[in-house]
Parts: C-alpha cells; structure tokens; sequence
C-alpha cells in the first residue's frame, strides 16, 4: 500500500499497531493530511479508534460485507468504468448452459479457440477477444457489462451474459440488509462505507492473518480483491503498488527442483491451487504426512525458529507429529515446546550477533530504494550461528557447496549486490545503508512488450479475472460466494446451545507470537494471558473483570484472566495464543502445553476443517463457551524453559 499519497486506507483484518509500526505512523500521517480510513476488524483496536468508518465485522463473514460494499458501488456506478472494461474479464460472455467462457471458435468452425467473446453494444454483434494479442477489434467502451442475450453458436442458440452481469447479480443478492442480518454490520454503515471507498480514492488496501484463518478464506480475499478491482486503485500513486526493486542476481534456486520432485509437495494433490503449488506446505498437511503417510510418511524435519506447537492450532497433534519423525532437527534463540521434542537443537544467533543484508524494504517508495548490511553488535555466544551460515555448513557437508558458493557468505552476498552496483565494503562502511535511485512506474499492465501487445496481468486471459474458470475447473464457485464459517453456532446448531459464543484471537501489543513472555519488562505489562469479553456476557456468567475463567470448545479447556472489552460484540470473545514461558525475574509462572490447566490456545483449535482451496485453518471464528473458575489453577512450570 503507498500510504503516502493515498485519498483512503482500507484495513482489512489488520492492525498495524501491532503487526507492523511503520504502516500505523504512516497511517497516522496520511490521516493528519486528510485521507479517509477504513478498518474492518471484530474489535476496536488500533487505529480503529482513528477510523472514519469502523465496521464491526462478525468473525469470518467478512465475504458478506465484501459483496455488500461491491453491490452498493455496483448499483450507483461507483466503480472505475474504464479499468472494468479494459483490464478486467467483466465483459467477456459467460454460458448460461455450461458456466464457460464463450470461445470464438463457437461461434464459427474457423474460430479461435483460444479467442473469448464479448458484445459490441453499438455494433450489436459478438466480438473476440485474443488474449495473445491483447485487444479487440472494437473500442472497450462498446462492450456491454450488463445484460443477457441469445448468441448463436454452431450447436445452436445459447443464452450468455457478461462476466459482470453475473458478478452484480451475486453481489445484489448480498444487499446491505441482508449483509447486516449476516455481519451484523449495519446497512447504513455499509452504503456510507462505499461511498468513501468511491470518492476518497485511490484506496490504498491491506489485510494480514485476520483473513488467513478461516474455512472460507478463498472466498473471503477473492471478493475483497473484487471489491478493491472495482476502485481502479491497483498501481496507481497512492493506491497497492508495486514499487521498483533494486536490481540484484536472483538467488532462490527454483530451477534446481526437478518437475517430478516438485510434484511431490505434500499437500498439491489435495489442493492443487493452494500453497504446495509453490512448494509451501500447511502446519495441516505436514501433519497428516507424519501421523498418516498421507500422501507419504514424512521421516525428517528441520526446523528453523517455528514453535509448531504453539502457533499451529492442534497443539496436541502438531507434538505427536514431530515426535513420530525419524528425525527432528530444530534451530531457535532459546529452548521452548517444539524444541523439546528436537533430536538436536542448534542455538541460533539472535539479529544483533550476526550480519543480515536487507534489499529494499518494501513499505514506501523511498525505503524500496534502501540497501542496508546489519552489522553484529556484540559476538555470538557460545557455538551460535545465523541460520544463514548454518543452511551453508549443511549444504557444504551435504555436498551441495556449488550452490551454496562454497560456503562462502561473503560471496554470496556479493552475487547478490552485483547487480545494484553496490559492494559489500561500501555498505559495511555504511551501516545506516546506501540508497539507490529509483522510480516507480505505475499502471505497469498497460505498458507494452517488444511486439506491441500490452503487458496485462499473468493470466490467460491478461486481466484480473473477476469470472475464474481456473477455480470453475478444480470444482469451486467461479465467483466469491459466501459461506457461513464451518465452526460456527450457525452453521453447527448441534453445539450452539452448550457453545454460544464466538471465539476469535489476536496478538497482543507487548510480545511477539509465542515469543519474549519472559522478558520481564514486558511481563510487567502483560502478567498474565487474557480473554477480552463484553461486560454483559461476562455479568450474565458471574465473571467479574480479573476472574480466572475457562474457555472451553468442542476439543477442551483452556484458562486465562477476563478482560472487559464493551467495544466488543457480546456473542464474541477474544482470546491470545502463545504462552507458555515462565519469568524468573518477577516470579511469574509458565504455562504447560498441553493438559486442563493450559493457557496454549491452540491446544482447543483444530486445523480443519480447512479452506478447500488454500488450506487454511479455522482458527480466527469458532464456537466455544466461557465460565468462571471457581478455585485457582494450579501453576505449571515448564522444564527446560
């Protein structure tokens, strides 16, 4: 997002203020200077405090309230009309007899198959569309977005709408009234949303794990990405852009995984869209390949810094995994829960005991354009290595050297730079950086390659595919379509009644992830883990504000500290992952992780059922239930810590 020169902010699931301080100064001063600011977000958090338009968001029907905001602009033409036409799908005809694209060659034997159609609306003729080419025969401005009509195909007349006609439909179906039966976010509060998103543009959007953990995640990013298509803010100043790189050699080595190894990523048979399609892999899949040699048993394990068990939900299944390889190899600053089931643990040195190069820092045009060497403040202790010098020892013994420049750091960093015409002296020389000139170009699709033909977008039709038949072939909703989370009192009316309320998370201000709960001077702030409910449904249960309480889901008990939150909705509850570490200097306790008298929140989330699409885990919207605890828990220490 270039903050700096946005007219509006959207933050989407997203808190800045904890998740990364130079979006929320940034914020702070283009808000100073006038732009308007949007936050979507279940709590009142953050910068949410500064918005115009807060919009309280029931967890994990935030595809609802994307579909409202898109109808509202759909329907009072607060849409970027031109960047629709030109450089989205929107209006290539869609079959109403199979759900396809329309293809050229339908319409006559010597067709092109690879050729879509649109409608001429002056011409009143069906018009092809070459992808290879890039444009049609007619201006955009004569294409039809609205509207069905009988075309004629060699096998007969067939009815066919535009992309878009289909697109507003779905949209109109998710009205504002309905969206606030669904979201709980009010009409009126959506209809004023839109009209800022249109007026205030360009938008400058940015979202973060508070939309990654659903069941419907797909659903949810595709349709605020359509809603975001609508503002014709993509690589425009002030708008999401991507800012020049400083030119450097590639070094990630893609070309050296074979095609039938990369076939093999655990997990890209099941969803051959998600993650494994880049060699990623889900917490879910690695797993299930453990436990269940499902699609293979995986036999070893080398960890760099993740506390699996803590920051994956199914804490209990994410130990019996680890402890079921072969091999567990674990690298980290200090020892905690995964670490402990490691056959062998590397001490890692933390960023102020070894060299880091850092090439552009992607939050603004000017810092893209900073190169920076970090240089060690004090010596490693001990046998600590960066985890870079420890992915080239290993390499080297695994002989593996000749992709690894030999071992040699130095060398490798010096690749790297060659290109930016910076050397590896001169930015040791320099420790605050060096900066390299660049520009940023916008609007980068409508720049034209060598043979003439626009640029587009990486898709086969080279435009944002509003209709996706790729997801239409794989089985999935061409469109974003909303669906109720999988583990909610709505959708599970079977455990409603003993499990009412909603439960969601969120990081807390004073640590990060699973991390520095030892840290004294942050421990002081933050004692204790925290459940943040509303008053009246804390009233309603006997819990006074600083009550230890139960949490508790269909898969156990957890405990914490209430925390009274009357910005929060009273179906809602707000729980925080990751503690586990005692703090000797201030005699405050650890948590177990796993056991009735926990505090590991992800001990009662499971990991399914998961988004069909990316995999994604459940673990931002599930049913649960809150009471008081009537005796104090019993305090665990954990070893090793």
């Amino acid at each position: 997002p270039d903050l700096d020169h946005a007219g509006c902010i959207l933050f989407w699931g997203y808190n800045p203020s904890v998740s990364r301080l130079v979006h929320a100064t940034s914020t702070v001063a283009a808000v100073r200077r006038g732009a308007r600011l949007v936050v979507v977000d279940p709590r009142r958090a953050g910068l949410a405090g500064r918005a115009d338009h807060w919009l309280q968001v029931r967890p994990g029907t935030d595809t609802a309230l994307a579909l409202a905001l898109a109808h509202v602009m759909i329907d009072r033409g607060w849409f970027d009309e031109g960047f629709v036409r030109r450089w989205t799908n929107a209006p290539l005809l869609v079959r109403s007899d199979t759900g396809r694209l329309l293809r050229a060659d339908a319409l006559s034997p010597s067709g092109d198959p690879d050729s879509f159609v649109a409608w001429d609306d002056v011409g009143g003729v069906p018009v092809p569309y070459d992808p290879a080419v890039g444009r049609l025969v007619v201006d955009e401005s004569h294409l039809a977005l609205f509207g069905a009509r009988e075309i004629a195909t060699t096998s007969g007349a067939v009815t066919c709408a535009p992309a878009f006609e289909l697109v507003a439909s779905q949209c109109r179906a998710m009205d504002p009234a309905a969206a606030e039966a669904v979201t709980g976010v009010p009409a009126s509060a959506i209809e004023a949303t839109a009209r800022t998103l249109w007026e205030a543009r360009p938008v400058a959007f940015y979202t973060w794990s508070g939309l990654e953990q659903h069941s419907n995640t797909t659903q949810m990013v595709r349709a605020i990405n359509q809603l975001y298509a609508l503002t014709g803010s993509f690589d425009v100043r002030g708008g999401n852009v991507g800012f020049t790189a400083v030119p450097t050699n590639p070094i990630e080595g893609a070309e050296l995984l074979p095609a039938e190894q990369r076939a093999k990523a655990v997990g890209v048979v099941r969803r051959p869209l998600g993650p494994a399609r880049f060699e990623f892999v889900t917490g879910e899949d690695v797993f299930t390949a453990a436990l269940d040699g499902d699609p293979y048993r995986v036999r070893g394990f080398v960890n760099f810094g993740a506390n699996m068990v803590m920051a994956h939900g199914d804490s209990a299944r994410g130990r019996d995994a680890l402890t079921a390889l072969d091999f567990f190899v674990h690298a980290d600053l200090f020892m905690n829960p995964t670490a402990e089931l490691a056959d062998i643990v590397l001490p890692v040195t933390s960023a102020f005991e070894a060299e880091g190069l850092k090439i552009g820092f992607e939050v603004s045009e000017e810092a893209q354009s900073l190169v920076q060497l970090r240089r060690p403040l004090v010596p490693p202790r001990g046998e600590a290595r960066s985890d870079l010098q420890i992915v080239f020892a290993l390499a080297t013994r695994l002989g593996l050297g000749e992709h690894f420049w030999d071992g040699d750091l130095d060398a490798a960093f010096r690749h790297q730079l060659e290109p930016s015409g910076i050397t590896l002296d001169q930015l040791r020389a320099q420790p605050a950086g060096i900066r390299v000139p660049i520009s940023t170009r916008h609007r980068k699709y409508a720049e034209t390659n060598g043979d003439g033909t626009p640029r587009g977008f990486r898709t086969a039709s080279r435009k944002v595919e509003l209709y996706s038949e790729v997801l239409l072939d794989h089985g999935h909703p061409p469109l974003p379509e909303f669906e109720e989370p999988l583990t909610s009192p709505r959708s599970r009316p079977d455990l409603a009644e003993r499990f009412p309320l909603v439960l969601t998370c969120a990081k807390s201000l004073h640590f990060c992830e699973t991390q520095h709960r030892n840290v004294a001077s942050l421990r002081r702030a933050a004692p204790e883990p925290q459940l943040e409910i509303h008053p009246g449904t804390a009233d309603a249960r006997g819990i006074a504000a600083g009550d230890w309480v139960r949490l508790e889901t269909p898969y156990g008990s957890v405990r914490a500290r209430a925390r009274f939150n009357t910005s929060l909705d009273p179906h809602v509850v707000c729980g925080q992952h990751g503690w586990w570490q005692a703090c000797a200097e201030i005699d405050l306790p650890g948590y177990a992780p796993y056991g009735p008298d926990s505090a590991n929140l992800n001990l009662v989330l499971r990991q399914g059922p998961s988004d069909p699409v990316s995999g994604s885990s459940p673990l931002r919207a599930s049913v649960c239930n809150v009471t008081r605890l009537h005796t104090a828990p019993a305090l665990a220490q954990p070893s090793g810590m």
